[in-house]
């Protein structure tokens, strides 16, 4: 009688394991569906075309901006040296030689207070003052559109949730039904665009304040050297 009590038993388990089984597969083997990226835009709607515009402006200034800036802040460590040593010897024609031969804004700088020599030095600071702000204005440029895009990206993708929220909406008001396929369109304008807006924002701001790191860091080294050099016009004469 034990025997066929514990046959029994194992029979009613293999057929729950057999059935645990089944349902298993059931749950974790349906066909698996793609979505390329191609995909979402279109079922984000056109509300994703002036965002794709905005990020390709975007990007495009970010680029530009930067290998701007880099070449501008190239500063070489020798300049103010070689700058002071002309400036020691009286040679202010070799100064205003190297001024010319070095691109960067702090030779520009300097070259306009070599110009203004036998001034005061208040003449003299105003004038690498005027030609230091020109220079920032120069590695500024463009940078207000990179911040209008920045927050206009995401304004576009509210937008786009409006849009999906009417869809909604409207479908409903047509079929006069709530299942899933009626709001689903609506629902991917609505994420969608609400998505790309904020990711266009997102990475505009962020390569904003890159950008702005970068100058803030190149407005100081102008400014080290502009000091530099009118320590250099103060120092007392050598005989």
């Amino acid at each position: 009688m034990i025997t066929g009590m514990i046959l029994q038993i194992t029979q009613a388990t293999n057929a729950m394991a057999d059935t645990m089984g089944k349902t298993m597969n059931g749950v974790t083997s349906p066909s698996e569906e793609s979505i390329s990226l191609w995909d979402l835009a279109v079922k984000g709607g056109p509300i994703l075309i002036p965002i794709a515009l905005l990020s390709v402006v975007a990007v495009y200034i970010f680029f530009e901006r930067f290998f701007t800036i880099r070449r501008l802040s190239r500063i070489d460590i020798n300049f103010m040296n070689q700058i002071r040593d002309h400036v020691h010897h009286g040679n202010i024609e070799a100064a205003r030689s190297l001024c010319k031969n070095t691109n960067s804004p702090v030779s520009r700088m300097i070259e306009k207070g070599l110009m203004r020599l036998g001034k005061p030095i208040q003449d003299i600071e105003g004038a690498i003052e005027n030609v230091g702000k020109l220079e920032i204005y120069k590695m500024e440029k463009n940078m207000g559109i990179l911040s209008t895009i920045a927050g206009l990206a995401p304004m576009f993708g509210f937008l786009g949730t409006i849009f999906g929220v009417i869809k909604i909406f409207y479908e409903i008001h047509l079929q006069n039904s709530l299942e899933i396929g009626t709001i689903s369109g609506g629902l991917y304008v609505k994420m969608i665009s609400s998505a790309a807006g904020l990711l266009v924002g997102i990475v505009a701001y962020s390569g904003y304040q890159f950008l702005v790191h970068r100058i803030d860091r190149a407005v100081n080294q102008m400014e080290i050297n502009a000091v530099e050099f009118i320590d250099l016009l103060e120092e007392p004469v050598k005989h």
